[in-house]
């Protein structure tokens, strides 16, 4: 069969549509902003062709009647739900595997109290905070850096993409807490102070936690 103008067209949309389908595999399966190096590996497309290509899925879910949506940041791209369906999707998220008990509740503390000391930290959630905030670190939740002999920690702007939150929010949520309830740092897991990720922030260590190493 002889190849014609219309059968390289073909073949040309066919190519599109497969690349397309990867872009989306791999923004659906980051649950990330992903940039342009890490999606030219991922996916094997020039990057040319695939800054193109992403622009036309973004106009597919916008135009599309669909609960999806793909953010641009800073030359980065992640594919999210769109505001209107926030609140349902962190109802879900919220006692999901991603996050152990232990691991929320600490960085539900950090989320409080920040900026605040790694020593800090340590000594409301025990030695095993040591490994949750090296989790939150290298996954981009919460930067630290060097103060003195510890670590300040801070949550990143990453923190608030992934919780789909406004770091206003979190301020505002410190001031309410503080101004209804002037308990010291011991008292600060009172029902009142509602943490980020639904979980209440546990300050007071248990014995039999720290002496198994939590």
């Amino acid at each position: 069969m002889p190849i014609t103008s219309k059968t390289v067209k073909e073949l040309e949309n066919e190519k599109e549509i497969e690349n397309l389908k990867k872009i989306e595999a791999a923004l659906f399966l980051s649950a990330r902003f992903l940039n342009l190096q890490e999606l030219v590996l991922l996916t094997d497309i020039n990057p040319i062709m695939l800054k193109e290509l992403i622009e036309k899925l973004i106009d597919k879910y916008n135009d599309e009647n669909s609960a999806i949506q793909i953010i641009a940041k800073e030359n980065m791209w992640k594919m999210d739900v769109k505001p209107e369906y926030v609140n349902m999707i962190n109802k879900l998220a919220t006692g999901t595997s991603e996050f152990t008990k232990a691991e929320q509740e600490t960085l539900a503390v950090i989320a409080y109290k920040q900026p605040v000391k790694q020593s800090v930290i340590i000594k409301i959630r025990g030695n095993k905070a040591y490994e949750h905030i090296k989790h939150f670190i290298e996954i981009g939740l919460v930067s630290a850096k060097k103060l003195g002999h510890t670590k300040e920690l801070s949550l990143s702007n990453d923190f608030f993409d992934y919780f789909h939150l406004q770091n206003q929010e979190i301020l505002d949520d410190q001031d309410e807490s503080k101004d209804s309830s002037d308990l010291q740092e011991k008292d600060d897991s009172n029902e009142n102070n509602q943490p980020i990720l639904k979980v209440e922030p546990n300050l007071e260590k248990n014995s039999d936690e720290i002496e198994k190493g939590n």
